[in-house]
């Protein structure tokens, strides 16, 4: 009796330890085929996102940090009056270098500095982004480079291009399927290969309008999804 209740405690013990062990792949039975398959959704981007900032040259090199940092104040509180939020300001570069003359068989001449402070910019609205941009320039600003244009919540988007790429790497199995006189049997696996967002050509322009203001177009941005998909064919 001791000895049928210590097998039966011992096998117990063993049956999770087993359960624990993955379970063997059915073997296939018919042809395997690999399917590489882009889906891709649109969407209009709702946020652009611009580097603006100032440039200034002096003798000395505290002279031009100076105005440089009185400048861009001035460009930090045309950004506030405009309701830009201080999270979507971002220090983008700050640079001090010396300012060389260069003249054909002649030592360079060290004729002051330049100093340089950016911004990176997250407009929310993209529709006063441009009205934003010539406030900046009133307000000081010598440098301005972009857009780049991004959507704040793209989940919807990629998932709309996942189910689009399921359903080529299915249509492209049937086609491979019919052609060599089979049928798709069953998915063996699914892999999500990668996903992407194709940013569209960056618009920048100015419109000869009555206020001659600046324009920023947004167009639509691509979002992509990329699966490999495994099925049997028999």
């Amino acid at each position: 009796m001791m000895r049928a209740m210590t097998m039966a405690a011992a096998l117990l013990a063993a049956a999770p330890a087993a359960a624990q062990q993955p379970a063997e792949l059915r073997a296939i039975d018919g042809t395997r085929l690999d399917v590489v398959s882009t889906g891709e959704a649109t969407r209009v981007p709702d946020i652009v996102r611009i580097n603006a900032g100032v440039a200034t040259q002096a003798p000395s090199a505290t002279e031009a940090i100076r105005q440089n940092a009185a400048r861009m104040a001035s460009v930090r509180a045309a950004l506030r009056r405009a309701g830009v939020a201080e999270r979507d300001i971002q220090t983008s570069a700050i640079n001090l270098y010396p300012d060389w003359r260069h003249i054909e068989n002649r030592t360079p001449e060290l004729i002051g500095y330049r100093a340089q402070n950016q911004v990176n910019v997250r407009f929310r609205d993209i529709a006063d982004a441009g009205g934003i941009l010539d406030a900046l320039v009133a307000a000081g600003a010598n440098e301005i480079s972009g857009p780049s244009f991004e959507i704040e919540r793209p989940e919807a988007a990629l998932d709309e291009a996942r189910m689009e790429a399921l359903a080529a790497a299915r249509a492209r199995a049937e086609l491979y399927a019919r052609a060599l006189g089979m049928r798709v049997r069953r998915v063996l696996s699914v892999s999500e290969a990668g996903m992407g967002a194709m940013p569209p050509r960056p618009v920048m322009m100015r419109e000869m309008a009555a206020q001659d203001a600046t324009q920023i177009v947004p167009g639509e941005q691509s979002l992509t999804a990329s699966l490999t998909v495994s099925f049997e064919l028999e």
